[in-house]
């Protein structure tokens, strides 16, 4: 991609109507590989690793993969339904780009799913920011490399906690309590 010639192949019109490059996810995939190959040769990994909430936001799919591969990986959402992942992995050593699209738009609850279970595979914990129900993901042949297909049956897409049930409330009666015990004492 350092062609000063370099062209786009198809322009499109983005949701507020500028000319934007389009391309395929094949493509989309290739690229997001380039910047694993490529990390060393500019700022771009380093920052996003750096500063994952500047890249989606607190508890957005791609700023809690960004922290949950500890500069192993990349993420970035973009377009109706669309993930894109950059991942440096052993058994990848040129890099490998994923890009997990939902067809009918976007949907958070599948593609956390969908990114747990490739995720997964890899090795790459990542936990859920909210509960998602007991399902398992499922993944057409050919997303996840046929070696990797055993490990899949492994990957729980849900956690046990949930954060609506198994967090701390605090009872403002027992500070009440608290309080006048110690103004006895």
């Amino acid at each position: 991609m350092n062609q000063s010639d370099w062209e786009p192949k198809r322009v499109a019109r983005d949701g507020c109507g500028l000319p934007t490059v389009s391309n395929t996810v094949n493509e989309l995939a290739v690229m997001f590989a380039g910047l694993a190959s490529t990390k060393d040769d500019d700022w771009i990994w380093e920052a996003m690793c750096r500063n994952p909430d500047l890249v989606g936001g607190f508890n957005r799919l791609d700023s809690t993969i960004l922290k949950a591969g500890e500069g192993t990986v990349l993420a970035k959402e973009g377009a109706d339904g669309l993930l894109g992942l950059s991942i440096i992995h052993p058994d990848y050593p040129k890099g490998l780009g994923i890009v997990i699209k939902i067809a009918h738009g976007w949907n958070a609850q599948a593609t956390w799913y969908i990114a747990r279970a490739v995720l997964g595979v890899l090795g790459i914990e990542l936990r859920n920011p909210y509960p998602l129900h007991r399902q398992k993901a499922f993944i057409v042949p050919g997303v996840v490399p046929s070696e990797l297909l055993e490990n899949l049956e492994t990957v729980v897409t849900w956690d046990e906690w949930d954060p609506d049930t198994d967090r701390w409330h605090y009872d403002w009666r027992q500070y009440s309590i608290m309080s006048k015990q110690n103004e006895t004492n």
